[in-house]
């Protein structure tokens, strides 16, 4: 399919030299760049919102390919619209559909059918193409439009765009494109859209979803925005700025009853090379039931021989927590993915970890020294040590700096606990110390 542009003319100028002179007047070209994730970018008019999405997306470093997410408009197409081939025919040139990419995140996803309907005359992914264009002319696409449905659907999408990625190890940014409250006197809509971007800050898209509901926010576009936020967690996401937001008003200067416009960067942070390992070792057994190899080249840290605990946290709640004292493979990358499957799987007070969790999960990685022997509980430290309590054959461990465990006491009670050693016992202790990686 070669999409023409269906709003040129309307809500940008159809003439290459007047976009181009309309977006050098809405973008900053000495705006500091940054490396992110994804971004939120509006679909009005280029008037009304122009000046955010030109702001927005001037402090991004652009990369090759885009996968924007769109709402459904027209009520055309399928409900959850993905295009794997073809072109869109632009005023700034042509751009490409990466086939590759979208036909893989069509398999990995129950929700997208490929469908060209959907794309024919919606507006919002075709008005950010030429922001993107005016910075970088050789760029490919992966255009995803969403119906209304449950927030499941959405994130189950943002999971797969981001497993696709992984796989396919694309360089890839994702937008939500996405305008606010529609209609509502400019106070009104200021106070119901903080409440959406404050969400959206936190990355956190179950509150998004949960705010919009119950406060009657009347944004086209949270659909996107949730896609895009599961997704980028996956990706490693970890911090999001609003870059600027105004409504209609500002461009007509009435206030009456406006549209709001945010422009929000997602940035990325450096995951650790063992938080990456183990959760790759958990997701590929989960879903494939295979056990991963090491890297060829392991980062550093990983190729000599340790104790390894690796633990899943939910919701900031344990999900599992399985580890070795003492080294059991032959070298720590294999005991983080030995251990991850472990934690994932075997730990005997959780049921193992389903599909669906996998993009709920935190992990952290804990690589322990040699444990000593203490003679008194005096010399011990619940944040800088982990415990060992022994009686016979029996053996308790506790590792350090846990919330809500303050005291070395309270560390011996449960490191009793665990081993089924009475309070009256006499024990042996045992401290060690960990490097733990998020």
């Amino acid at each position: 399919m070669i999409r023409q542009p269906a709003v040129a003319g309307q809500f940008y100028p159809g003439s290459p030299v007047q976009l181009r002179e309309m977006i050098a007047g809405m973008v900053d070209e000495k705006a500091a760049r940054e490396e992110v994730v994804g971004l939120v970018s509006p679909h009005a008019g280029y008037p009304y919102s122009g000046p955010v999405a030109g702001a927005t997306i001037s402090r991004v470093k652009l990369k090759e390919t885009f996968v924007i997410l769109g709402p459904n408009h027209t009520g055309m197409g399928k409900p959850f619209s993905i295009m794997t081939e073809g072109l869109w025919r632009m005023p700034l040139g042509d751009v490409q559909v990466d086939s590759e990419l979208g036909r893989r995140m069509a398999a990995l996803s129950s929700y997208l059918k490929e469908d060209d309907e959907a794309h024919r005359f919606e507006h919002s992914i075709e008005v950010q193409l030429p922001f993107l264009q005016y910075f970088k002319k050789d760029i490919k696409l992966v255009p995803i439009v969403l119906s209304s449905a449950a927030g499941t659907a959405y994130k189950e999408i943002g999971r797969a765009i981001a497993r696709a990625v992984r796989e396919l190890k694309k360089e890839v940014i994702i937008i939500a494109s996405s305008d606010m409250t529609h209609y509502e006197p400019q106070a009104s809509a200021q106070r119901k859209d903080s409440q959406a971007i404050e969400a959206i800050l936190a990355l956190d898209e179950d509150e998004l979803l949960r705010r919009v509901n119950e406060l009657n926010i009347s944004t086209c576009s949270y659909a996107p925005v949730v896609s895009l936020i599961t997704a980028a967690k996956e990706l490693g996401a970890g911090k999001a700025e609003l870059v600027k937001y105004q409504t209609s008003g500002d461009t007509t200067g009435d206030y009456s009853a406006v549209v709001g416009y945010d422009g929000v960067i997602i940035k990325s942070y450096k995951m650790s090379p063992m938080v990456k390992l183990a959760r790759e070792a958990v997701e590929t057994y989960i879903r494939d039931g295979r056990v991963i190899t090491p890297p060829d080249k392991p980062a550093a840290g990983m190729k000599k021989q340790a104790g390894v605990f690796v633990s899943l946290h939910k919701f900031g709640q344990l999900r599992g927590c399985i580890g070795t004292l003492e080294p059991s493979q032959k070298n720590v990358a294999r005991e983080i993915i030995a251990n991850a499957i472990s934690s994932a799987t075997r730990d005997p007070r959780f049921p193992p970890v389903a599909a669906n969790e996998l993009g709920e999960l935190e992990y952290s990685v804990d690589v322990l020294t040699k444990p000593r022997e203490v003679d008194s509980k005096d010399l011990l430290d619940p944040k800088k040590y982990g415990v060992i309590v022994e009686c016979d054959f029996r053996k308790g461990l506790l590792l350090p700096d846990l919330e809500g465990v303050d005291s070395v006491d309270q560390q011996i009670s449960i490191c009793r606990q665990k081993a089924c050693i009475m309070p009256d016992e006499p024990v042996k202790l045992y401290c060690f110390e960990v490097k733990r990686y998020k």
